[in-house]
């Protein structure tokens, strides 16, 4: 083949990214020609619309990100979506593989009486709200007082945190007016976190954890009769070290006096949720009390506690969502799959001979269910990568009909696909950073779609008066 082995990727999250980076990286005798689809008009997915705005360390997952697409050798295809804008025969008729790391980014069900009641939250509509999501609405009800926190993970702290954090210290991060305004608006004062097992168990990563306890005019309040450390705890603690700081953080907490703030915000251990109380909207929230079973697990005590409560937020982990002429596994929520190879089968019976989707392969969140840090996303692309390379090896790929790579350009441009190449996004972070420096602000961000894309055209306007624009 003297032609380059051309690769689409549909998701530019961190998976999508982290998979087109080790392509062109990994050891052949051949060239690669990588191009990264995203339906959004920027890429980045949950680390750019899933973090909480004041996470230390997300500037520096986006500027490796950044570093990789600067290089020049994956192209970027942005404001174009699968299922939409392009099917799946047109990719694979354009591509010798097709990967798809289209991630999670809705809230997971939770199956508790209430849980349909007005008050009653996503986490990830809540996150997508104060990180601008062009996708969602520009206002969020927060006239509540006390506030539920359902989750025992960093999404959960996340939440957390910015309902009891005082919009002012939010207001240095990159929250366009409307969050703000929104944020100093609110009426809590009480935020309660419940999770149903110990705090030897919490999901947290210290360092989140840590910054909880940094959090300005914020008391924090921790119970007591919730620390217990049973066999499996104290196994873990010794076994683990983030546990051990965990658990470590969790107990200094206990130390600390109330000292009058505004708001409070309560970490609950061993309580689980059994129903969302109120009739027209959310009144309470009911618990039942666990107890440690000495593996890592808890069993309920049949003890119930009511609590007074305004709004639930669930914040248990996120769902991938099926996409368009893919199997999807809706028990699992990911594209059915024999380490990246996407099969037609139910997962359950996902094995080496299943039927391969053949060409078509999967990595990240949508493969393996929404677990694990980014560091695990690295491995997850690695296995799919070396699939990738075997396949062409072994000769099981078929040869694309359009292969050379002005053809997708062309495609899109022949539908009036508008979409958003790197240059755009440049432009795009450009306006962020102007609109930052004119507060003060590293940046703030562009929160609808049309604003991004105005910005991501804005060169398109200084050409037309010297030369036709060619529309991208």
């Amino acid at each position: 083949m003297t032609r380059p082995f051309r690769v689409a990727i549909v998701g530019a999250g961190p998976a999508g990214i982290y998979a087109a980076d080790l392509l062109t990286k990994a050891e052949r005798d051949f060239e690669v020609s990588i191009d990264l689809f995203e339906r959004l008009p920027t890429p980045f997915g949950l680390v750019r619309y899933g973090v909480a705005p004041d996470h230390p360390r997300i500037k520096g997952i986006i500027n490796a990100l950044i570093k990789v697409l600067d290089r020049g050798d994956i192209r970027l295809f942005s404001n174009v979506e699968y299922g939409v804008d392009i099917k799946l025969e047109e990719l694979t008729d354009r591509y010798d593989a097709v990967i798809f790391s289209t991630g999670c980014f809705i809230d997971a069900s939770l199956n508790l009486p209430g849980v349909d009641l007005p008050g009653s939250y996503g986490a990830a509509d809540f996150v997508n709200w104060y990180d601008s999501h062009p996708d969602v609405g520009q206002t969020w009800p927060l006239d509540a007082e006390k506030v539920a926190v359902i989750g025992n993970g960093n999404v959960a702290l996340d939440v957390a945190r910015v309902l009891a954090k005082q919009a002012d210290d939010m207001h240095t991060t990159e929250i366009p007016d409307h969050v703000y305004e929104g944020l100093k608006s609110s009426k809590v004062t009480d935020v309660h976190v419940f999770g149903r097992r110990g705090p030897a168990q919490a999901k947290f990563t210290p360092l989140e954890l840590r910054e909880l306890g940094h959090v300005k005019d914020v008391d924090i309040i921790v119970y007591p009769e919730d620390y217990e450390f049973d066999e499996g705890s104290l196994a873990a603690i010794e076994s683990n070290n983030q546990t051990k700081q965990v658990a470590k953080t969790l107990t200094d907490f206990t130390m600390r006096e109330p000292v009058g703030a505004k708001r409070r915000l309560h970490l609950h251990f061993l309580h689980s949720p059994v129903a969302i109380l109120g009739e027209d909207k959310v009144t309470g929230l009911r618990t039942e009390r666990m107890e440690l079973d000495g593996k890592g697990g808890a069993a309920g005590t049949g003890t119930f506690h009511d609590w007074e409560i305004d709004a639930v937020y669930r914040a248990i982990g996120y769902a991938g969502t099926a996409l368009p002429q893919l199997p999807f596994d809706s028990g699992k929520g990911v594209i059915p799959n024999h380490e990246g190879r996407v099969v037609d089968a139910e997962a359950q019976a996902a094995s080496a001979d299943a039927d391969v989707v053949q060409g078509v392969y999967t990595t990240g969140w949508i493969k393996r269910g929404p677990v694990g840090l980014i560091g695990h996303t690295k491995g997850d692309a690695l296995e799919t990568i070396g699939h990738i390379l075997d396949d062409r090896a072994a000769g099981a790929l078929t040869e694309p009909v359009y292969p050379d790579d002005s053809a997708i350009v062309e495609l899109l441009e022949s539908k009036g696909v508008d979409y958003v190449d790197w240059e755009g996004y440049h432009r795009v972070e450009t306006a962020e950073k102007a609109l930052g420096e004119a507060e003060g602000r590293e940046r703030v961000k562009i929160a609808t779609r049309e604003g991004m894309l105005a910005e991501a055209r804005s060169h398109l306007q200084a050409e037309a008066a010297s030369q036709p624009a060619s529309g991208h």
